[in-house]
């Protein structure tokens, strides 16, 4: 899977992963490879990210993401960091 994150002043992250973590409005959910297309809201907590060599987690505030064709792209606004 290919993840972006970004805020409107900066690129965060770009890279391919294994798997994440993030925390939705209804809870925390994972996201795998082959996941079904989704677009929804995220709110105060920790996205987990596993790269190939590495485990990652970035405290946010609230956020948008949209999942598609394993392309996930996470836009944070810029008071998030």
């Amino acid at each position: 899977m290919y993840l972006t994150i970004s805020a409107p002043d900066q690129q965060i992250f770009e890279g391919i992963i294994e798997k994440v973590t993030l925390p939705g409005s209804q809870g925390t959910f994972q996201v795998f490879k082959d996941h079904a297309p989704l677009v929804t809201t995220l709110v105060k907590g920790t996205i987990l990210y596993q790269t190939h060599a590495k485990a990652h987690a970035l405290a946010i505030k609230k956020g948008l993401i949209e999942l598609a064709d394993n392309h996930i792209t996470i836009l944070l606004e810029s008071d998030d960091l």
